[in-house]
């Protein structure tokens, strides 16, 4: 089922560098999911997918590429946006759908990088927004949920349009973001050196690494659904405690992961998002688009002291560092890159791994194995070996989304995020996205069976909540 195109004036506008680090990334992909009390039909969400494109242009945009191969979003000629309705069959059944429906590539030049999938039953249902990390992030999809929430609870509702996005580049950096001398240097050479050799990439290179990428991979999602009365303790509790909720989650997941695996060298590096949206020349706003940051402070767990007391020295460790100096270090440097530079970054990881039989083998095995500024990018990242682990724990969380609870006669049960990434996942040894709604925190786990066992994952959930509410 395909949901009508919306009459707007053309947009077109070039795909910044950053943008491009995710486009033809087959493990770029990024889930909310609305629990949903009421009966959701399919014209509700037909009609509410109709409207909230029209109220987000990057809902209505497909990619082409200019004379020089350059990729613009345009407006111009798009196919309908994607919905699916699925009889639902179990709690679970909506993690099963993410995990099929990541497997099948998105079609960019034609349509939006974007699924509505409707898990249904009668009286209770998952929406599910599977989309692709070039147009969105975590924060998009939370206020994409609460807009079709609104017109599916109240069809005359009419909804504001927003701007279009301005994305994070070189004209949309805060005051005060700028580049160093000496690593201007280097970024140049890095571009000249890419102008000499400059691969190209289609969508047909682009299925070619998912199916790659997915028959070497497993991701596995593990909720961990927090009621009311838990959240409101855990809140409570590290108010009490002097940390936020952000902290004790990762530092809570650190010290389970090293209760059940052991102490690992990774298990001191963190990511930690952050939203950028407010702090651009051009603020986001709620509109969709790539507006995140991350920090990566080192922590090396005290199994001496007691949770909380690490907890507080995390929390005094990476609360400085929210800055925009540290959340804009790796925007600012991607967004004076030329264009193809990491989005290549993918094909270069992933294009040895394509089946021999596929068309597109040859091309993609070669440039996976040539010696280039690419590579020489991969191995100074530590990404030219997929046993590395780059990260222990990374974590994006939302924090307290104030969305309504009732929409007409539809309940918000909850919203559940799985962040995705930029790199493979096999680098990370536990992904979290956090989001709290409706008064209930949502914790879902991303990790890869190549990393991690299932059952350790399990006992790692076990561990974190022993440690969140019983913890010294």
């Amino acid at each position: 089922m395909m949901a009508k195109t919306i009459m707007q004036p053309v947009y077109r506008r070039r795909i910044s560098p950053l943008e491009g680090m995710f486009l033809h990334a087959p493990y770029a992909i990024v889930t909310m999911t609305a629990r949903i009390q009421g009966k959701v039909s399919e014209r509700m969400l037909l009609e509410g997918v109709n409207k909230v494109s029209a109220r987000h242009t990057n809902l209505r945009l497909r990619v082409e590429y200019d004379d020089q191969g350059d990729p613009w979003f345009t407006s111009q000629d798009v196919q309908a946006l994607s919905i699916e309705i699925i009889s639902r069959e179990s709690d679970q059944h909506w993690m099963e759908v993410i995990r099929q429906q990541s497997l099948i590539p998105f079609d960019f030049e034609n349509r939006p990088a974007i699924r509505f999938l409707l898990v249904q039953n009668p009286d209770r249902s998952e929406l599910v927004i599977l989309c692709h990390h070039l147009i969105c992030d975590g924060l998009s999809l939370a206020y994409l949920a609460r807009d079709l929430m609104t017109v599916m609870g109240d069809p005359s509702h009419e909804l504001e349009f927003l701007q279009d996005p301005v994305p994070i580049d070189r004209e949309n950096l805060p005051p005060g973001v700028k580049m160093n001398g000496l690593v201007n240097y280097f970024v140049d050479r890095i571009n000249k050196q890419w102008q000499e050799e400059r691969v190209y990439f289609s969508q047909k290179d682009y299925q070619a690494i998912l199916e790659a990428y997915w028959s070497k991979f497993n991701h596995q999602m593990d909720l961990i659904a927090f009621t009311e009365e838990q959240t409101a303790i855990l809140v409570e509790k590290c108010k009490a405690e002097g940390v936020t909720v952000n902290s004790a989650l990762a530092v809570g997941l650190a010290a389970a992961q090293i209760n059940v695996q052991g102490l690992r060298t990774y298990h001191s590096d963190f990511t930690i998002a952050g939203s950028l949206r407010e702090k651009l020349a051009q603020p986001a706003g709620e509109g969709m688009g790539f507006f995140a940051g991350a920090v990566s402070p080192k922590f090396k767990y005290k199994t001496n002291l007691g949770f909380w007391e690490n907890a507080r020295l995390f929390n005094k460790k990476v609360q400085p560092l929210y800055t925009n100096k540290n959340l804009f270090k790796d925007p600012l440097v991607w967004s004076y890159l030329e264009p193809g530079i990491l989005e290549a970054l993918s094909f270069k990881m992933i294009g040895s791994m394509v089946r021999p039989s596929s068309p597109q083998s040859e091309k993609l095995n070669s440039f996976s194995k040539r010696e280039d500024v690419i590579s020489s990018m991969i191995k100074r990242e530590k990404m030219d070996k997929f046993d590395n682990v780059l990260i222990g724990t990374a974590v994006t969380n939302l924090t307290r989304m104030d969305f309504p609870r009732k929409y007409g006669e539809l309940e918000l049960e909850r919203l559940i995020m799985n962040p995705g990434g930029a790199y493979p996942l096999v680098f990370v040894n536990i992904l979290a996205g956090a989001v709290t709604c409706s008064g209930k925190l949502s914790l879902m786990l991303e990790y890869s069976l190549e990393r991690i066992r299932a059952e350790d994952v399990s006992k790692i959930k076990e561990e974190l909540l022993n440690l969140l509410f019983m913890g010294g």
